[in-house]
């Protein structure tokens, strides 16, 4: 069944009762759907979401290091009239990196994903509820996590979940990250979306990412 559209006064009532801003403009998750997972799936996933080392990405050499600055500081610049205060836009660049790197992610992909999804807002709602950067199903939260919906506008528990789901897709559809990206934003099959950030990824894109 499709769920109800949300009006612009529902998304404000909502923002209101979580205490949280309603930011306007255009959000275009259209909302994972949820599908029955399997025990051993749920296990996996969970324990991926559960892990609570902090996102501060670690080098095996000096040139790694070397390339993630360059990045940094690039990625940091272009990201600048989004996300104006440098020590929040540096967090959440930083937790970017690490999250797509624990999950095996494309950073510029998942960078070009966020801006189509919630255009980098924290406390994005779109019209079927999706929530914060990644535009996360509250369902999420009952599936793989602790039930508590509200956390998915934190920063890193948002992009955590976003990545880890992004991730499940990919090994559904076998690496087709089309199929994917159409799944994640529950148009599997449809190009519209996959095409937005596959455009919105070329912003992002940097010899080091």
């Amino acid at each position: 069944m499709k769920p109800p559209a949300w009006t612009r006064r529902h998304c404000l009532l909502a923002a209101g009762a979580l205490g949280l801003p309603w930011l306007p403009g255009p959000v275009r998750a259209g909302g994972q759907l949820e599908e029955p997972l399997a025990d051993s799936v749920r296990g996996a996933l969970s324990a991926a979401i559960a892990n609570t080392a902090p996102p501060v990405p670690e080098f095996t050499d000096l040139d790694k290091r070397l390339a993630y600055l360059r990045w940094l500081g690039t990625t940091s610049d272009r990201l600048q009239r989004r996300k104006a205060d440098f020590q929040t836009r540096i967090e959440f660049l930083q937790t970017v990196w690490y999250e797509t790197r624990r999950a095996g992610l494309d950073t510029t992909m998942v960078l070009g994903l966020i801006q189509v999804e919630s255009a980098f807002r924290k406390f994005a709602i779109s019209r079927v509820g999706a929530r914060g950067y990644m535009q996360i199903m509250p369902f999420w939260s009952r599936l793989i996590g602790d039930g508590d919906a509200s956390r998915l506008f934190n920063m890193q528990t948002n992009l955590r979940f976003g990545c880890v789901i992004l991730r499940h897709y990919l090994d559904r559809e076998r690496g087709d990250t089309f199929l994917a990206l159409g799944r994640y934003n529950g148009s599997r099959g449809r190009a519209e979306y996959p095409n937005a950030v596959y455009a919105a990824a070329k912003n992002w894109t940097h010899p080091d990412a």
